[in-house]
């Protein structure tokens, strides 16, 4: 693999701060399986615990970001583009 030209799972978005959807076929499964990972969690969890709901939740979103970090295109504050359409 050339380590010149990266290859992304997500591709940063075009404007404001973050990331898009997939680019490729490992980003569409890590998201999948993600998302099927936070429904059968909650699904799991004791339904009276906000805190470890809460928890949970946030730990999830954490990994969610450091995946996009790690995996995804530089992403900044994009406000504007250059062009104008």
């Amino acid at each position: 693999m050339n380590t010149n030209n990266p290859r992304y799972w997500f591709r940063a978005k075009r404007y404001g701060l973050g990331w898009g959807l997939p680019l490729v076929w490992q980003g569409w499964v890590f998201l999948l399986a993600w998302i099927v990972a936070v429904l059968v969690g909650h699904r799991l969890l004791v339904p009276g615990d906000k805190v470890l709901r809460w928890t949970f939740t946030g730990a999830m979103l954490i990994l969610l970001l450091v995946v996009c970090y790690w995996k995804g295109e530089p992403s900044g504050r994009r406000w504007n583009s250059g062009d104008d359409a």
